[in-house]
């Protein structure tokens, strides 16, 4: 049985999902949890090899701009929500203008 390729957008979301998570688990990292800094090490793994997938199928400056930006509104989605860190409007609108311009690398990739 064979596993049919995952579509490049699924595997650069993945990616970037996975991004999010090893960013926020940072905080977390260190001699003294060792579990914590390994599930964190497999995590950032799994999304290079995820970014590494999307990359077969799409532009490299597409996909890494898309990767990145995902992992930069997530963490810092995940530092106001969960850490406690500022949400002034400026801020906010920042975030906004990162999610845009992912949505329109997407919309302008020339790639389905």
């Amino acid at each position: 049985m064979t596993i049919p390729p995952l579509n490049p957008w699924v595997s650069l979301l993945i990616a970037g999902l996975l991004e999010v998570a090893w960013a926020s688990g940072f905080k977390f990292v260190g001699p003294s949890r060792p579990v914590t800094s390994l599930v964190v090490g497999v995590t950032m793994i799994a999304s290079f090899w995820f970014l590494w997938l999307a990359t077969q199928k799409l532009p490299i400056g597409t996909a890494y701009a898309i990767w990145t930006g995902i992992g930069a509104v997530g963490a810092a989605g995940i530092g106001i929500l969960i850490y406690g860190e500022p949400s002034t409007t400026l801020r906010i609108l920042c975030i906004l203008m990162i999610v845009s311009g992912i949505v329109g690398l997407k919309l302008f990739s020339g790639v389905q």
